[in-house]
């Protein structure tokens, strides 16, 4: 289903500081309830009980539940978005190894400051238009991390684009595994330094095969 299927769009977004706080309410109410007592019992009449409003209210905003979710979820992946980028902005025209390693810190963190709100959101994801906005957010992400690595200091990374793409989805699917606990305990507490080595291999080894394949070019 489309993220821009109007069953799932809010009905009108917060514009006075009293509104945004509501939907800042619910929001948070959202993620309690969805991590307490899983989707099924996620509904709207526990959900506005926990923000202290009325269902009224919730509807204010949102047509039903489903809208409410995706937008919880389309809130969470801008996050992991914009630290992404930040940090990738942040990081141009540095080393490849100090990319590697920053990029993965700045990932970690976003995805891991709330563990249980990330792990709940995967249920979310499956359905409401979440896959949708999984890839907005990840094409997003591709694009500032292709530009960073695009500007390395001290190599050329022929496919910026793919080399990001590959890169995102590992540092993904370790930060899901982790969360669903299919990680033992020895990788989970060096996860951050296995994954910046991981990315530092990857990034040095594809600059420097394509750095030498541009110089066979040229002969």
């Amino acid at each position: 289903m489309s993220q821009d299927t109007p069953a799932l769009k809010p009905r009108k977004l917060p514009v006075q500081a009293r509104s945004a706080t509501t939907v800042e309410a619910l929001h948070a109410a959202t993620i309690q309830v969805l991590t307490q007592q899983g989707l099924a019992r996620c509904t709207t009449t526990r959900i506005a009980a926990r923000a202290g409003a009325s269902v009224g209210s919730l509807y204010q905003y949102y047509p039903n539940r489903d809208a409410l979710l995706a937008a919880v979820l389309a809130r969470k992946l801008s996050g992991v978005s914009a630290a992404v980028d930040q940090a990738c902005r942040a990081l141009q025209g540095q080393p490849i190894a100090q990319m590697a390693v920053a990029l993965t810190r700045a990932f970690l963190a976003a995805k891991l400051r709330n563990p249980d709100e990330s792990k709940a959101l995967y249920a979310v994801a499956a359905q409401r238009g979440g896959a949708e906005l999984i890839a907005q957010a990840q094409a997003s992400m591709v694009v500032s991390i292709a530009t960073m690595l695009a500007s390395a200091a001290d190599v050329h990374v022929a496919n910026p684009a793919v080399t990001a793409e590959v890169a995102l989805n590992a540092l993904i699917g370790s930060v899901r595994a982790l969360l669903e606990g299919l990680m033992s305990p020895e990788v989970e507490a060096t996860l951050e330094t296995q994954l910046g080595e991981l990315l530092t291999a990857y990034f040095q080894t594809h600059a420097v095969a394509s750095a030498a394949a541009s110089a066979l070019a040229r002969e």
